[in-house]
């Protein structure tokens, strides 16, 4: 790893940091710069998920009291659930060849900006018009959303807010309070995986880690003065900069 290469890690992992304690898509900055790196795909895709996870924790950890209210045999199947989904998804992605995957990439980072433009109003309008499906059913949502979350990650927290509005949910902080444990649980399991296949990266992963917290515990305090629109504009059109230039890089 270059000067070059840690400086960027850095900066991207703290604006990475920011954005996810504000209006989240962080994976947008931190996953990309990894690959900008010569990184292979498989292994810049480990190295997030485990550069991003301590942050993912904290959130779980602010949110615990926030489901005092929910029933437990629910908040216990949706956990069962998600760290079935994430392991399934960590070892699908160990068996994806480099090759594969990087062409993958794109309509993955296209299909996470889609899901960040546009999961925030069909989460409302459900919520809004009281839509609710059967628990199994949900269930099931919630397992292919593990397996994605497992094997990609990014956008998984505006898909689980979709979800829990199809079983009723309506409160929103124990809404997020749940999606930050389930989140946790599906990276949880991925890191563990990950590890334990020897694909991380550590000097980038350590490197990214403490970017992550100074930029989620520094500069949000500035990102929070700003209009939270321009925030999630910037992050789209991250976004979606980064598909097209992967579709390109891989056409």
């Amino acid at each position: 790893m270059t000067m070059k290469d840690a400086v960027l890690l850095f900066v991207a992992a703290m604006a990475g940091g920011a954005l996810n304690s504000v209006a989240g898509g962080g994976s947008f900055l931190s996953f990309p710069a990894l690959l900008f790196t010569g990184m292979p795909p498989v292994q810049a895709n480990a190295t997030n998920t485990v550069a991003l996870w301590p942050g993912a924790l904290a959130s779980a950890i602010g949110y615990r009291n926030e489901l005092a209210g929910e029933k437990p045999g629910l908040v216990v199947e949706f956990v069962v659930i998600s760290l079935l989904g994430g392991i399934a998804g960590a070892v699908l992605l160990l068996h994806t060849p480099q090759s594969t995957f990087m062409k993958l990439i794109p309509w993955l980072l296209l299909v996470a900006t889609l899901i960040f433009t546009f999961g925030g109003k069909l989460t409302r309008a459900l919520r809004a018009r009281g839509y609710a499906l059967s628990t199994p059913i949900v269930l099931l949502l919630q397992l292919i959303t593990a397996v994605y979350g497992g094997f990609f990650g990014a956008g998984i927290g505006i898909l689980m807010l979709a979800i829990l509005s199809l079983i009723g949910m309506e409160h929103i902080h124990r809404m997020n309070g749940l999606k930050n444990i389930l989140a946790t649980c599906i990276n949880g399991v991925a890191v563990i995986t990950f590890i334990w296949a020897g694909i991380v990266e550590w000097r980038q992963a350590g490197l990214m880690i403490v970017g992550g917290i100074l930029g989620g515990y520094g500069t949000a305090r500035f990102v929070q003065r700003v209009d939270p629109r321009y925030i999630r504009a910037f992050v789209i059109a991250v976004g979606f900069a980064m598909t097209a230039y992967f579709f390109w890089k891989t056409r």
